[in-house]
């Protein structure tokens, strides 16, 4: 299965939601079009104000292309939806040429952080890059059992402590580690105490701190992972992390039990950052590169 079929498959729920209505819609003429597509976006959580922009702007275009057809106009749509994404490369397409390549997970607890730390190095051991795993979130001893079992299942090095040790220990060893084995990415799951944010903050800022200690220059990328269940309060969760920490990219989770997957749409647009993956199961294979036009054709076509 391809990576279209993949991500169709995946957003199955909110294609159902959204593509037979906008199939609908732009298959007759009505005065109420545009207020119901604008409606039908807003409910699928794509965000009251892209929404509008989107409309307004398919509107405008239609004036000024009166003869095209219901496919052109959507096909029109999909490339304003699709340019709503910034499309910053990642780090990891520009590889450092001498040390790893450190990349912080940060996020809520529940949102399926250390299982998708997991399935990001599973994707990268794909792609021929060696990694290595640092148990950071050590105040939850079931983390680091199960970033130890993804270890395992891999056959991928994890460095851990017992729970309750400082985390920025634990990611000090971790990159060391890298440097010394001339591995090409470290990956580090830290913990998700969003409740208590002044110590979250100061333990985020330590553990940079320690990945930067011998090499200033180590790049870090820094991804927050969202649960994409819980809809608009994503944009909410994400507006407290980037006071903590300074986010560079995103994942979504669970888009295959939802049918709101618009908001990863508002999530990029209102914070100006890039999604770099969409969890859509269970297996580690489920978590896909990111690829907005794919991404939007997938949920307003019903083919």
């Amino acid at each position: 299965m391809g990576l279209f079929e993949k991500i169709k498959e995946g957003l199955a729920k909110t294609r159902t939601r959204i593509a037979s209505a906008v199939d609908t819609l732009f298959s007759r003429k009505d005065p109420a079009f545009y207020q119901e597509l604008e409606e039908l976006l807003i409910t699928s959580d794509v965000g009251p104000v892209v929404a509008r922009t989107l409309v307004a702007d398919l509107e405008d275009w239609q004036k000024k292309h009166p003869e095209a057809t219901p496919d052109e106009s959507l096909s029109h749509l999909e490339q304003k939806m699709a340019a709503e994404f910034p499309q910053t490369p990642p780090l990891w397409e520009s590889p450092p040429q001498t040390g790893p390549l450190v990349i912080l997970m940060v996020g809520v607890n529940g949102v399926g952080k250390t299982t998708t730390t997991g399935k990001l190095a599973s994707h990268f051991r794909e792609q021929g890059r060696s990694v290595i795993l640092g148990a950071a979130d050590t105040f939850r001893a079931a983390a680091i059992e199960q970033l130890r079992k993804w270890g395992e299942q891999l056959d991928i090095p994890v460095v851990y402590q017992k729970p309750g040790a400082d985390p920025a220990s634990v990611a000090f060893d971790t990159v060391k580690a890298a440097r010394a084995r001339k591995l090409d990415v470290a990956i580090i799951d830290t913990a998700g105490r969003l409740q208590n944010k002044h110590n979250l903050m100061a333990e985020l800022q330590k553990i940079g701190s320690v990945i930067r200690k011998e090499d200033p220059g180590t790049p870090v990328e820094i991804l927050l992972v969202l649960d994409a269940t819980i809809g608009q309060n994503a944009l909410s969760q994400l507006e407290e992390f980037r006071k903590i920490t300074p986010v560079s990219g995103l994942i979504l989770t669970k888009l295959d039990g939802t049918s709101k997957g618009g908001v990863v749409v508002a999530l990029a647009q209102k914070h100006h950052l890039p999604v770099r993956f969409i969890g859509v199961g269970e297996k580690a294979s489920d978590l896909l590169p990111f690829e907005p036009v794919m991404f939007v054709r997938s949920i307003l076509r019903r083919g």
